[in-house]
């Protein structure tokens, strides 16, 4: 908003918040822009407005829903900055399955296939499979955590290649807990 008349709103996320471009963000600051923001954009505000400003605030309305949906999630949150930058974020590759989980990959592969064929005394292996790709998850979170750190300090290009290899490590060790899980879950 600019004179009380409605702008075009930024389709930067960051820039539509007021917020600087950081990997680690404070949630409540987060939530407190949104909160602000939803209320001077409602569409509510403008209905007696021009038809531009109708349509900016219906835009930056749903704008600003997809920036706070991302930026509140600390792995979609640093997709979107890789994306920003430049680097390709796709879909994970089973070529890209991390060389120290080759071996637990293969048992668990197996131990998933004799479960859905009846065998259910591989339950405890699945069970503690899925117990140790949770712990996984949570190394790779505490690392991430580190990596945004160290990016937010000094803006690198390389420390944006290590979060990525990072977030592809996480999403295939998600994929084995969420696969785990759904075979361990009963059928709804």
């Amino acid at each position: 908003m600019h004179c009380e008349t409605l702008q075009q709103p930024p389709r930067e996320y960051y820039g539509l918040l007021g917020l600087e471009r950081r990997l680690n963000l404070s949630n409540q600051e987060l939530q407190q822009r949104f909160y602000d923001l939803t209320r001077r954009l409602h569409p509510d505000r403008f209905m007696r407005s021009s038809e531009r400003e109708r349509q900016y605030s219906l835009d930056g309305s749903s704008l600003l829903n997809d920036a706070y949906r991302t930026l509140r999630d600390p792995v979609k949150r640093a997709m979107y900055v890789l994306g920003q930058e430049g680097f390709e974020v796709g879909e994970q590759r089973s070529k890209d399955v991390p060389p120290e989980l080759l071996e637990e990959v293969f048992e668990l592969n197996m131990a998933l296939e004799e479960i859905r064929t009846g065998d259910d005394s591989v339950r405890g292996q699945l069970e503690k499979a899925e117990h140790n790709f949770t712990n996984l998850l949570s190394e790779v979170d505490g690392q991430l955590e580190g990596l945004f750190s160290q990016y937010d300090e000094g803006r690198s290009r390389d420390t944006l290649t290590q979060i990525r290899a990072a977030l592809n490590r996480r999403k295939y060790i998600q994929n084995l807990v969420d696969e785990v899980h759904k075979t361990l879950s009963p059928s709804s």
